[in-house]
């Protein structure tokens, strides 16, 4: 927009954004206690942007959210964006949204992966960040460390001098004060926060006498309205019922250096809404500066151009939308226990469900590749499809989903070329040897260490996204569970060969029944249990991990003979360890290629693809075959 256009005064838009776990969102909760959004006796839950269920248990933002709080006759909209890598697009989009960012650093932990990509992000279009140093009063922080490397990160992700010169506050977001001076500053309240938002972010540029135009930056989707469309209005103002252009366009070609027109239609504003706090309130007119909702046009779409309709030429780039790395199948649920835990669905219902997904989760990718029974489904990573999963299971569907795999590409030369991730371990000294191995196997390269002081290594890895899967359960158990690590994708690069994965084959039941206590004591000294005395078997479902390379068929049912002889060892107690119960995100981890995780509202199995002994036996004979054909 013309830099000679006013600026609307009274408002300010910014995005909050950093790695996961720094305390976005905690930080908005001291916010609102500030701008007393509520009143001062109202009973509130942490986390107060985090809505889902999901949000809640995982303790991670998952979908961006915005809010709106008034301090001294300003309105400021602060954007609450996803921390984890895999949710990274959502920032992509949200920053074409506001004027700029906080920049919120762990001071116990300085800049991680997510805060380096964030922050290129910012430098890019140009925003001035305003850095927070956050949970400076826990015992191990080093607010003046992690300033530092905040610093050397802006100058290597090439800030520009004015940016390089940012605005510093310290603060603890969960006891809801902030300070520009640790040692002076009387530590109560958030207003300078608030002050150095009005003074530092600047007011949205705002043609209030210029036709209509915004761009649509966030999508949501309501059963009863259709589509919802959020963006901020850069130019005029609409009236709720009014007439405008919708202009849809997209990228000529891969490289997105060119885009095009798709098309252009006439549309009405039916619904107009602001927020005003947490609420979503109607509005009968808005104008520019403002970040508002419109509903009206029947398809809406990621980076769609709202004009005004005197104004038909009116059309803005698209916006990137993130490319999906990680593919799976989502399958009919075919097993014998199919229904008794859950809503079976047909192919045509998971594909309905997942059509509806796409309509707000633009980083989704749905394929049929004709399978009678299946989906391939692609995503930003394992915990993006898992969120997805995890909420179909909830909405009392049972399906099944294979392993995950990469999405692979072809240069102009033919190579073929894999994504790769930043991968960043926070390990105890004296496990630093095994994890250094294990991700060697993995074609892990090792690219820096750093010392943080507490008898902890900080280690940098460059990885293939192959290597990681599998690895979160393993590393957690050779670093005794005191690892700590994060990743995120910075591109594709060459085939990097063969990865060792899972080493340790399968105990596969042979027979359907009830599992008892008499067979698994037999069953424990051949592996790890996922099951115990009373659980439901079917043939062809894994119970346990051999603790060999091989796939071991077993009979958990089986029970004890019952004779009219008295034994010897009549009065043995039958002990058994703790099995290991798979989560979702660990069984996805685990499964091997053949294997399939079965998901019902009540279940998490693992089970062969082919259920089948014999039928497998045939396959592997087949496999084997073919093998001998091509060496």
């Amino acid at each position: 927009m013309d830099s000679t256009f006013p600026r609307a005064e009274g408002i300010r838009n910014v995005a909050i954004v950093a790695h996961i776990d720094h305390g976005k969102t905690t930080l908005i909760d001291g916010i609102f206690r500030a701008a007393h959004v509520f009143r001062d006796n109202a009973r509130l839950p942490e986390r107060l942007m985090d809505s889902g269920d999901l949000e809640r248990e995982r303790g991670i933002t998952i979908r961006s959210k915005h809010c709106t709080v008034e301090w001294q006759n300003y309105r400021i909209n602060i954007v609450d964006t996803p921390g984890h890598a895999d949710f990274s697009g959502e920032v992509e989009r949200v920053l074409s949204m506001v004027d700029s960012v906080l920049l919120l650093v762990d001071a116990c932990e300085g800049p991680m992966p997510q805060t380096r990509y964030v922050l290129m992000r910012a430098l890019a279009l140009g925003y001035r960040p305003l850095v927070i140093v956050n949970k400076v009063d826990r015992p191990n922080a080093s607010p003046d460390d992690a300033l530092s490397r905040t610093f050397d990160l802006f100058l290597e992700l090439g800030a520009t001098d004015e940016q390089a010169d940012f605005p510093v506050l310290y603060g603890s977001g969960l006891h809801g004060w902030m300070v520009r001076d640790l040692d002076k500053d009387p530590r109560n309240g958030m207003d300078r926060l608030f002050e150095a938002i009005v003074e530092h972010v600047p007011a949205p540029r705002a043609d209030l006498s210029a036709p209509f135009l915004m761009q649509v930056s966030t999508l949501e989707w309501s059963d009863y309205i259709g589509r919802i469309g959020c963006g901020k209005i850069l130019q005029g103002s609409i009236r709720k019922g009014a007439d405008f252009l919708r202009t849809a366009v997209h990228w000529k070609d891969p490289k997105r250096t060119a885009w095009e027109k798709v098309s252009t239609s006439p549309e009405r504003c039916v619904h107009l809404w602001g927020t005003r706090g947490l609420e979503r309130v109607p509005l009968e007119e808005v104008s520019a500066g403002d970040i508002v909702w419109i509903a009206g046009p029947e398809e809406i779409g990621i980076g769609d151009t709202f004009a005004a309709t005197e104004t038909p030429e009116a059309c803005l780039p698209p916006l990137e939308i993130e490319e999906p790395t990680v593919s799976m199948f989502f399958l009919v649920n075919s097993g014998p226990f199919s229904g008794q835990e859950g809503k079976a669905v047909t192919l045509r219902q998971v594909r309905e469900r997942l059509e509806r997904e796409q309509k707000t989760n633009v980083a989704l990718r749905v394929e049929d590749l004709g399978r009678a029974d299946g989906l391939k489904v692609s995503g930003r990573g394992e915990l993006h499809l898992g969120i997805l999963i995890e909420e179909m299971r909830r909405e009392g569907l049972e399906l099944c989903v294979s392993r995950p795999e990469v999405i692979t590409r072809t240069d102009e030369e033919g190579n073929l070329l894999e994504p790769m991730e930043q991968l960043v371990v926070d390990v105890p000294e004296e496990y630093q040897g095994v994890v250094i191995e294990k991700l060697a196997r993995r074609k892990g390269e090792l690219t820096s260490v750093a010392i943080l002081g507490t008898g902890t290594l900080r280690l940098e890895f460059t990885i293939p996204t192959r290597g990681l899967i599998g690895y979160r359960n393993e590393f957690l158990t050779d670093t005794r569970g005191l690892g700590i690590m994060s990743s995120r994708v910075i591109g594709y690069d060459l085939w990097r060969g063969d990865v060792t994965g899972r080493t340790r084959g399968s105990l596969v039941s042979m027979d359907t029944g009830e599992a008892t206590s008499y067979q698994l004591e037999n069953l424990q000294p051949r592996g790890v249990l996922f099951v115990e005395p009373g659980d439901r078997i079917y043939e062809g479902m894994v119970v346990g991990e051999h603790s060999r390379g091989n796939d071991l068929p077993c009979n958990p049912t089986k029970r004890k003979a019952a004779t009219n002889i008295r034994s010897a060892t009549k009065e043995t107690t039958v002990v058994l360890n703790v099995p290991r119960k798979m989560s979702l995100d660990a069984a996805l981890e685990w499964i091997a290629d053949d294997e399939l995780v079965e998901i019902t509202p009540r279940s998490i199995r693992i089970r062969k693809a082919v259920l089948d002994a014999e039928t497998r036996k045939k396959i592997e004979r087949k496999r084997q075959q073919e093998e001998g054909r091509t060496a």
